[in-house]
């Protein structure tokens, strides 16, 4: 799913792409290299682990040419990416950084609740 909504809280960003949060959609968006993606919570994990499974070091020391691109699907929202190495690395920093922002504000809710700003 490809769209261009720019409107939550940002979680993350780098200077290949940038993640947020809607509150509205309850979606959380990933935008990497030109393409936008719309993750539901639980399908932004899965698509976090197959990029995590990339086995970087098999596609840096062999010199085959099927290790010069990985394919990382996301069937669920209709999105095939062929990444490099080095896009497989940066699109990992953004992933991680996006996780890390959901598992913080996950707990600061569960911590100090609803806390309006007034």
């Amino acid at each position: 799913m490809h769209t261009q909504i720019t409107d939550g809280n940002e979680l993350y960003r780098t200077p290949k792409g940038r993640s947020w949060q809607c509150d509205v959609t309850n979606r959380v968006y990933i935008q990497f290299e030109g393409t936008t993606i719309a993750f539901k919570v639980q399908d932004f994990s899965s698509f976090y682990r197959k990029v995590v499974a990339v086995n970087i070091h098999e596609m840096i020391f062999n010199l085959s040419d099927q290790y010069d691109f990985e394919r990382i699907e996301a069937p669920q929202n209709g999105v095939s990416l062929k990444l490099t190495l080095c896009e497989i690395l940066q699109l990992r920093d953004l992933l991680d950084g996006t996780k890390f922002a959901l598992k913080l504000n996950s707990l600061l809710h569960e911590v100090f609740g609803e806390v309006s700003m007034a």
